[in-house]
Order: C-alpha cells, then structure tokens, then sequence
C-alpha cells in the first residue's frame, strides 16, 4: 500500500469535511453568534461528543482494529466479519442502555459540564432539553465507528474519511432552511445533529456492503484459479466462528471479551483527556459569557490541520502498524513511526506559525459575520493562539500513540495521559487567572506537547521506534523556513484592518488567500534553499 497516496486521499476527504465544516461554523456564527443560547447548544452536543470520542472512536476503535486485523490474518475473512457483527450486537444493547440512562439523567450531566452555567436557569434548561435530544446520536455514530473500523482493516479508507462531510452538509441545510421557520432556531441544530448521524450510517452501511462483496467476489476468483472453492470463501457466514444474532453469544465470544480487556486501559487513557475537557467546560462556563463558544469556534479551526494530517496518519498507520507487528517486523515499524513523525514535522510546524499568525484574520475571514461581533472575534483569536501552542503535539499524537496500540499494549499511554490530566488541571491554576479562556487553550496545549514527549519517550524505552539519522538538522531547517514565513506574512497581515473590512467580506477574503500563498511559496523556497528535497522523503513511503 503506498502510504502516501492514501494518506492523501484521506486527506482530501478531510478537506472536504474541515471545509464544510468550517462553513457549518461560519453559519453558526452568523446564525446564532457566541450567546447564551449558543453555549447550551455546545455544551449539549459535546455530551454524546465526549462519549463518542470515548467509545467509539476512541477506546473502542483503538481496541477493536488491532484485534480484528489479527483475527482476518489468522483465522480469515469469515471469522473477523463475524467478530465485528458480535461487536456490533454488544455495542448496541450497551450504548441503547447508556442513551436511556443519559436522557434520564440528563440535567445532572448538564450541571457536571457546565456548573449550571453559573445560575442562569433558562440556558440549563435549554441545555437539558437539548442533550436529551441529541443523546442517541452517540449510538448511532458508534455503529459508524464499528463500520469504519471494518472498512480500514479492509484497506478501504475512503466512505469512513467523507462521513463527517454529511453530519456538516445536514448541519448546514438545517441553518438555512430549518432555523428561520422555528421559534427557537438554535433547535434546528439538534435535529441536524441526529439526521447527520442517520445520514453517515446509511453511508457506512453501504460502503460495507460494496466493500464486502468485492473481497468475496475476490476469494471466489483466487479459489477458482486454484481448483478449489471453499465454503467460507463463498459464504461469508460460514468459517470458524458460529453467527448467531444473540446478545447472550456475542457477550461469550472470546474475541469480543479480549476487545474488551483492551477496552479498559484505552478507556482510560482516552477518557483522561474528556475529563480534561469536562473542566476545561465546566471553567469556561463560569467565566464570561460566550467564553464556551469562543473556545468552540478556535477549536474548530485547530481540528482543521488536525484531522487533514493528524487523523489521516493516524488512519493510515494503525492498520500497518497492525500489520507488522503481526508479521514480527520491529524494523518496519519503527520506519512507519519515522515516516508519520518527519510529515508531522514537514507541515504542523508551519501550521502551527502560521494559525497563530493570522489568527486574526482567519477568525475574520471564518466568523466575523451576523451576530459574531468584534468582541468574539478578537476573542476567538486570542483561543487560537493559546490552542496553536500545541498543535504540533497534538498531531504528533495522532503518529506515537499508534505504536503502542499496534502492540496491544494500551498501559502507557494511559499512564501519560493521566499525568497530562493533572499537568492540565495545573497549568489552569497559573494560566486562567492570567489569560482567562485562552489561559484554557494553552493550558491544553503545554499538556498535549508533553503527552507527546513522553509518547516518544516511551517508544524509544521500549525499543519500538528508533528514529533514523538527521533528525536535528532536518528539525531546525524546517523551524528556520517557518519563521521565515511567520514573519513574512505576518508584516502583511498588520497592515490590514481585518475587522474594518466585515464591510468587504470578498475583498478580505482574497487578501487571505494572497498571504497563504505567500505563506506556502516563503516556506518550501526557504526549506528548498536549506537543502530540505521534502519531495523525495514524501516518496519513501511503501508499506
């Protein structure tokens, strides 16, 4: 599998997805600006969010695809395809549970998020009503999740990395259409958050369906050209393992048990860093109003490098990762760690320079229509800056943690992720009292950087990556050329009355644009003039 192309490809969907979804914010912004009713909506929807991240993708999928590629590898096809239909059958009866139980008690849950949003009653009410709502949208991405997980042992990358695009396109549609016909238009985003989670299964269900019937029609030719059909080749419901649509029987299955085990630790380990954001909201609903959305808002616009490199290299390397520890091949391993972290290094960098830079602008550019007054996008920015501290270790992340998982081996990652838990709470003791909701952002931030550090700490002690020679000069070169380029945009972005020109929203938007060109063009000529052949390293990808 060429790494690269699929990274890329990954990528472009993602774009795809940051894109409309940064319109989705865009109209968010403009729609219902950075108010009261606004915040009940993202303390809301970060509820089934947080178990989704915990579930789903997080603690499950880190569990489930190292498992299930195992068993394709040992036992075949017919054997993991009934491991994820006993997955799927237990992870409905549970997570149909835990939605049940949420809605029951949802105002306690409001209140743990966000302290009551410090005694106005008619938003705790509002937020209420809202994650009783939105709750079962946790069951139906978690299925998406299951899917995904599928698709991506599979080698088929493409339906799981364009799903979010629906969740935006039904936010959008219900912002545009919806909102204007209700008496509480921020209603419509709740109904659009559950039609986006109906959407993206539809999608996966098909995907699974196309994706399977080409392995099996695959099988049926390999067979053939040998002179021999077996019945599990024919039948994907033949094999090792029995199906039967029982809870009782997916509960005993021995697979479905080890995933679980798994599931623990990573729990943990994932679970840290929502308990993180539970405070994290809980703070920043106490503080000034509007200082949940203007968090919201600048985290959405760090996911945008994030998902686009962090979420692609992550995707892409699990499943190797996987794969060459199964076939006993320490050495590709470490090469796979090595190729994930110089691409991080390539372009989170300069992203990172970059989003601090022009955090202005591109708050500007993004949010700073309708009710998004000049107050919010000056404090948006601020967030984003704090945020941009960290985006290298958070991508980063998204390559280290994956050599433990790979490995089944879940303990230190949760051990880190603890210590950056309390590291967290820590730094908000110095930080929010200096910096208030960006004193948040960067709290988060330092963290992530040392969840990273001592990720690669772990890595390099436990001898699963070794990192490849030339890693000072070809770090310090890339620092150099995106220094270069912060300092050359950022004269540019001075100059420039970004809030004045709301009234030229087309002409702040091409003046944009103009600087990250610019931005792209000072960056690779100076890493070119240093010697940096970026291109030739992105080749050496092969898995």
């Amino acid at each position: 599998m060429n790494l690269l192309k699929t990274a890329a490809t990954i990528s472009g969907l993602t774009l795809l997805s940051r894109i409309t979804g940064l319109v989705r914010e865009t109209l968010t912004a403009a729609t219902f600006g950075a108010g009261s009713q606004t915040d009940a909506f993202f303390v809301a929807f970060r509820l089934p969010n947080l178990l989704r991240r915990l579930f789903a993708e997080g603690a499950f999928s880190q569990a489930f695809v190292p498992v299930l590629g195992q068993i394709r590898a040992q036992q075949g096809e017919s054997a993991a395809l009934a491991l994820a239909r006993q997955c799927a059958l237990v992870m409905t009866a549970v997570l149909a549970l835990v939605c049940l139980l949420a809605i029951m008690g949802a105002p306690v849950l409001v209140w743990m998020m966000s302290g009551g949003f410090d005694g106005d009653s008619k938003t705790f009410a509002l937020s209420v009503m809202l994650t009783r709502w939105m709750f079962p949208y946790i069951l139906l991405i978690s299925l998406v999740a299951l899917a995904s997980g599928v698709l991506n042992t599979w080698s088929e990358f493409k339906a799981p990395a364009f799903a979010p695009v629906l969740l935006n396109l039904s936010f959008i549609a219900a912002a545009l259409l919806l909102a204007p016909h209700l008496d509480e238009p921020i209603w419509a985003l709740a109904i659009a958050v559950v039609a986006g989670g109906i959407a993206q299964l539809a999608l996966m269900g098909i995907a699974l369906k196309k994706a399977l019937s080409r392995s099996l029609s695959a099988q049926r030719s390999d067979n053939t050209s040998s002179g021999s059909i077996s019945g599990s080749a024919l039948n994907p419901n033949a094999g090792p393992r029995e199906h039967r649509w029982s809870i009782r029987a997916a509960w005993r299955d021995p697979s479905v048990r080890r995933i679980m085990v798994l599931m623990l630790p990573a729990t943990m380990a994932v679970s840290v860093a929502q308990i993180s954001l539970i405070i994290n909201t809980h703070i920043a609903a106490r503080l000034q109003a509007g200082s949940v959305s203007w968090l919201s808002f600048a985290d959405r616009l760090m996911e945008f490098p994030t998902a686009l490199l962090g979420v692609a290299l992550g995707t892409v390397l699990l499943p190797s990762l996987t794969k060459a520890n199964s076939e006993n091949n320490p050495q590709e391993v470490s090469r796979l760690i090595d190729w994930g972290l110089r691409l991080v290094a390539i372009l989170a960098i300069p992203s990172a320079v970059g989003l601090a830079v022009l955090s202005i602008p591109l708050t500007a550019v993004l949010f700073h229509y309708g009710q998004f007054d000049h107050q919010d996008l000056v404090m948006t920015a601020q967030a984003m800056v704090g945020y941009a501290v960290g985006l290298v270790g958070l991508i980063a992340i998204k390559v280290l943690a994956p050599g433990f998982y790979a490995k089944q081996e879940i303990k230190t990652p949760v051990k880190i992720a603890l210590f950056a838990l309390v590291l967290t709470q820590a730094l908000n003791l110095v930080f929010v009292p200096l910096f208030a909701h960006a004193g948040l952002a960067l709290a988060t931030s330092l963290a992530a950087c040392a969840n990273a550090l001592l990720l690669y700490m772990g890595l390099r002690r436990k001898a699963i990556y070794t990192p490849d020679r030339g890693w000072l000069g070809f770090t310090i070169k890339i620092v150099i050329s995106a220094l270069v380029m912060g300092l050359a945009i950022g004269m540019i972005a001075l100059e420039l009355d970004w809030s004045g020109l709301a009234a030229a929203p087309w002409l702040r938007i091409t003046w944009l644009a103009v600087i990250l060109f610019v931005a792209a063009i000072v960056y690779f000529s100076v890493l070119r003039l240093l010697g940096v052949r970026w291109m030739q390293f992105l080749k050496k990808d092969k898995a």
